[in-house]
């Protein structure tokens, strides 16, 4: 397995395990309660902790059509939640959230930085390096 290949698994772990711990601090010491969106969000980054650990312990590149996969839906959702956040015209349709409302924002650094944009940079930072790594599987073939 190459270096480039190899840096790349170790990207996307990093920035996996880092978002994922960065949720958990969130809830778990801020006590900011999740809300449905949150947890959609929570359900595709998880897992990219657990399949590149697996995938970098194997040497394994072949995992990322399946982390870009995970890395797109999820930030779907966070874009969506993010848009529902801060237009306008998408918050006022937005759908009920259960308990904590999906437009409700704990953070909101330097006025746009909010947890769902936290977790798009993430997805889009782990789709990206996804996107590299099967290029440079392709090019190593």
């Amino acid at each position: 397995m190459s270096k480039k290949v190899e840096n790349s698994l170790l990207f996307i772990w990093i920035v996996s395990i880092v978002a994922t711990f960065g949720s958990l601090y969130f809830s778990e010491i801020r006590g900011y309660e999740p809300c449905k969106m949150c947890w959609i969000q929570r359900i595709f980054m998880y897992p990219i902790v657990i399949m590149t650990t697996i995938a970098f312990i194997q040497k394994n590149a072949r995992i990322a059509l399946t982390t870009a996969v995970f890395a797109i839906m999820g930030g779907s959702v966070s874009l969506y939640h993010y848009g529902i956040q801060k237009i306008s015209f998408l918050s006022e349709s937005a759908p009920s959230c259960g308990m904590v409302s999906c437009t409700g924002q704990y953070i909101n650094w330097f006025g746009f930085i909010t947890i769902p944009f936290l977790a798009l940079t993430a997805f889009i930072l782990i789709a990206g390096a996804s996107f590299y790594l099967m290029k440079a599987e392709k090019m190593a073939k």
